[in-house]
């Protein structure tokens, strides 16, 4: 099936509000090109790019893109130097199309550890598109779903310790409040790349009910038509939440 066909099939009044999605298999796409693995973190900016358009085009209010986790900071230094210095690129080649696209752009996850010509650039970017109103591009830097959900935790705690919150009043509405995506409403749909099956400390509050949708696709081989296919997918299966079929459809 020739890939255009899969955007024709999407049901555009069952459109998921917000996609997230772990980007794997830069450094494999590499070495199937006998190439050093930055030239798949290069080549994997082209995939960025091709599925913001895509998820734009089809209706996606919020894509969430797992670009730097905490674990990553433990891979070679030359490598995360690098991968810095990309971001930075990037985000400074692509901010003036996301402006012209209505993208507004957020980041999750703990910043602060970010180098500081990172941070700079990320908070331009962000002032510079602040107002546009179309697709909300979140990347995920120095992220980590657990790291998160601590971080969610001290401020609770803090708060309780102060008399501003009564333990019995914790609920999970009450703790989605004080987590990093407490703005963002939860993916439906949760894709992988790479083939393989697993969430990687992902957005572990937040996908509870998500779709998982996993394609052997390396990263860089990865365009906006793979994430029709996978809202093709996604919509035709049958999201219960608990219920029964027949709660659900009466």
């Amino acid at each position: 099936m020739r890939m255009e066909v899969f955007k024709d099939r999407i049901d555009k009044n069952n459109i998921p509000k917000h996609v997230a999605i772990i980007m794997d298999g830069n450094g494999r796409w590499a070495e199937k090109h006998g190439r050093a693995r930055m030239f798949g973190h290069e080549h994997g900016v082209e995939s960025v790019r091709s599925v913001v358009e895509g998820a734009d085009e089809i209706g996606i209010k919020y894509l969430t893109l797992y670009a730097f986790s905490t674990e990553n900071w433990a891979r070679p230094k030359d490598e995360v130097n690098a991968l810095m210095a990309l971001l930075v690129q990037a985000i400074e080649n692509e901010t003036n199309n996301l402006l012209k696209n209505n993208v507004r752009l957020k980041t999750i996850g703990n910043i602060a550890d970010l180098p500081e010509m990172v941070r700079m650039s990320l908070q331009k970017s962000i002032d510079k598109l602040k107002n546009n109103t179309g697709l909300t591009l979140v990347l995920a830097l120095s992220y980590s779903g657990r790291w998160d959900i601590v971080n969610a935790l001290k401020q609770i705690a803090g708060e309780v310790k102060k008399d501003r919150m009564n333990p019995d009043e914790i609920n999970d509405i009450v703790f989605s409040k004080y987590m990093s995506t407490a703005e963002i409403p939860d993916p439906e749909l949760l894709i992988r790349t790479s083939g393989e099956y697993r969430v990687s400390n992902f957005l572990l509050w937040e996908i509870a009910y998500s779709e998982l949708f996993y394609t052997s696709k390396l990263w860089p081989d990865f365009r906006k038509e793979d994430l029709w296919e996978a809202l093709v997918d996604y919509q035709g299966r049958e999201r219960r939440f608990g219920k029964t079929r027949e709660q659900i459809t009466n």
